[in-house]
């Protein structure tokens, strides 16, 4: 039997309009210097854009590998299905912390500690125990970078991209999902018109557990037609 969780998701109208991805555009982009993107973009120069440019720490990128953004230091990552995610984001409204898209997966940028965070939270929020395709990067983890907004190249099918991209010289902290402070309610947001991290976290469970539901139901039409 499944529990539901708590009545205590505020929901924003489902039809608020969300924005496409940024995928990296042909022709040179604003501020690449020519340097491309998409599967063309060199490793070493998207490593130094986030270095540089957002003061991220990166791994990898030598050889052609993919540069990846260690989670855990200034954010935490929370890894869902695409679908959920856009439901989630309808959801919470408007407000404009960094988002991205790599395939059939989205993640969303939350506070530094958060991942730690998860388990308890799901628990609290009566959906321990219940099979979730929901996942949390934390210390010690990597997230692979999307290629850097407004470079370009063409990509490739799959590639991570931003959804909502960090904003340059702005710093990222203030921007996520966090824990409300000790005695605030859970529905307070987080930094600069964020959701906290409970309603969040709230949100994703139950989205994660509508697309897993419907997931089931359309392979059980299938077996039987």
């Amino acid at each position: 039997m499944v529990t539901s969780s708590p009545d205590m998701t505020l929901t924003a109208p489902l039809s608020l309009p969300l924005p496409s991805p940024r995928t990296p555009l042909d022709g040179g982009g604003k501020g690449d210097g020519g340097r491309g993107g998409g599967c063309g973009a060199d490793p070493a120069m998207v490593a130094r854009w986030y270095e540089d440019e957002l003061r991220w720490a990166t791994a990898d990128g030598r050889d052609g590998a993919p540069v990846r953004l260690l989670t855990g230091l200034r954010f935490d990552v929370l890894e869902l299905p695409a679908a959920a995610g856009f439901a989630v984001l309808r959801r919470l409204g408007g407000s404009q912390w960094p988002v991205a898209l790599a395939g059939p997966r989205m993640r969303l940028l939350v506070a530094a500690g958060s991942a730690d965070e998860l388990p308890g939270l799901l628990d609290w929020l009566e959906w321990g125990g219940i099979a979730l395709d929901l996942a949390a990067l934390g210390a010690g983890g990597r997230m692979t970078a999307p290629i850097p907004p407004g470079w370009s190249g063409s990509g490739s099918p799959g590639a991570a991209v931003w959804l909502r991209p960090p904003e340059p010289g702005r710093e990222v902290e203030p921007t996520l999902p966090a824990l409300p402070a000790l005695g605030a309610g859970i529905g307070v947001r987080g930094g600069a018109g964020a959701p906290s991290l409970v309603r969040l976290v709230d949100a994703a469970a139950s989205e994660c557990h509508r697309v897993r539901l419907l997931g089931a139901e359309g392979a059980q039409r299938l077996a039987s037609s």
